[in-house]
C-alpha cells in the first residue's frame, strides 16, 4: 500500500492537483482521498482505482512466485 499512497501523492502533485481536485475529478469524496493518503489500510479498492485512474494506472492482481519455503 505505501507503494501506491507514494505514487498518487507523487502524481497528484506533479500534475498541480489539490486533494479536492484530484478527489472531484476521480468522482471521489475528499475524506476518503485524504485517508487514502494517509495510508489508511481499510479503503475500498474500487475507489482506490477511480483515482489511479487519473493517471492511467489501476490495481489488480499479478502473478507471483510461488513460496518454496513451504
Amino acid at each position: 500500500m505505501d507503494a501506491i499512497v507514494k505514487f498518487i501523492k507523487e502524481s497528484r502533485k506533479k500534475h498541480g492537483l489539490s486533494q479536492e481536485d484530484l478527489a472531484f475529478k476521480a468522482g471521489v469524496g475528499l475524506r476518503f482521498l485524504r485517508e487514502l493518503e494517509r495510508g489508511k489500510t481499510t479503503v475500498q479498492l474500487d475507489k482506490v482505482n477511480e483515482v489511479l485512474k487519473m493517471f492511467g494506472k489501476q490495481v489488480g492482481v499479478i502473478e507471483k512466485e510461488p513460496d518454496h519455503d513451504n
